[in-house]
């Protein structure tokens, strides 16, 4: 089992004939992913040599669902075409949209989101992050897929590296699926999406949880985990050392007067049940030592 990813997925490429589309499109085929096809309106009816693998291209999302039956799209379009794609591919009735771009402008993503939560039809993951993962049977993104196999525990993160560096530290335990919801102050699926579909799985026995300073994503985080989730959660909020007043890597990770501080957050974090660990290493011993007690 996992979550909003797995054998059944068929995946297209928005901007599969880029440099990175090819490149990820190619990886993801190497890590099991079914990839379908992928669009780029100057070169519809050509097809893509990817991984041994002829795939068609498109001219729109629209033309890919209908010939491929895709239900996952994954976006790697420049920063200025990013609304343009996510609402197409929405618009387009993908169930599924991975916005991998970063660098929109918040007020396109925010229309983006809008126009996605308007139709109805469609999870949004990102914009500028690095997608979701079911190891060892899909993957949408650029997570690297020979980091750990599958297992027992969920992972959901604002940060692209720290999931890296958390599949990596619980490689001997194993992922059932890690998906990076990104780090800028508009993104689709939040924490809360993620526990929420967790919760549910029945394949997933416990959740790492990574959040960062800035907003408030972790404190509601925290409040939905006391009503609702009854799985172990162990958490980590990065910027523990950040100065406030101060943007720290993701457009999202910014602290104003006391709220969005890290020790804020494990507090709320803390107070409803998740044991919170002070660095990623420390945070992985704690799931260790739950799931062996599970």
């Amino acid at each position: 089992m996992s979550i909003f990813l797995d054998e059944n997925s068929k995946i297209i490429v928005q901007g599969i004939t880029g440099s990175e589309g090819s490149k990820h499109a190619t990886r993801m085929l190497e890590a099991g992913a079914n990839v379908v096809g992928g669009t780029n309106p100057r070169k519809a009816g050509q097809t893509i040599e990817l991984a041994g693998k002829a795939l068609p291209i498109f001219g729109s999302v629209e033309d890919a669902v209908k010939e491929t039956g895709a239900n996952v799209s994954v976006i790697f379009v420049p920063p200025a075409f990013a609304k343009g794609a996510i609402v197409e591919a929405a618009e387009a009735e993908v169930p599924l949209v991975v916005a991998i771009t970063e660098g929109i402008p918040v007020k396109d993503a925010a229309e983006a989101f809008a126009r996605v939560q308007e139709l109805g039809k469609t999870r949004l993951i990102g914009p500028n992050c690095p997608g979701i993962i079911t190891p060892e049977v899909s993957l949408a993104g650029i997570t690297p897929a020979t980091i750990t196999g599958s297992g027992p525990i969920g992972l959901v993160s604002k940060s692209g590296t720290l999931t890296y560096q958390m599949m990596f530290e619980l490689r001997e335990i194993g992922i059932s699926t890690a998906i990076g919801i990104g780090g800028d102050p508009v993104i689709g699926t939040t924490h809360i999406d993620a526990l929420e579909a967790f919760e549910a799985d029945p394949e997933t026995k416990a959740i790492v949880m990574i959040g960062e300073i800035g907003g408030d994503a972790e404190e509601r985080a925290a409040e939905f985990i006391k009503e609702h989730v009854s799985k172990p959660v162990v958490g980590y909020v990065a910027g523990f050392t950040a100065p406030e007043g101060k943007t720290m890597g993701h457009a999202g990770a910014i602290v104003t007067g006391s709220s969005g501080t890290a020790a804020a957050k494990k507090e709320a974090l803390e107070a409803a049940g998740v044991r919170v660990g002070t660095t990623p290493t420390e945070t992985a011993n704690i799931m260790k030592e739950i799931v062996a007690s599970l």
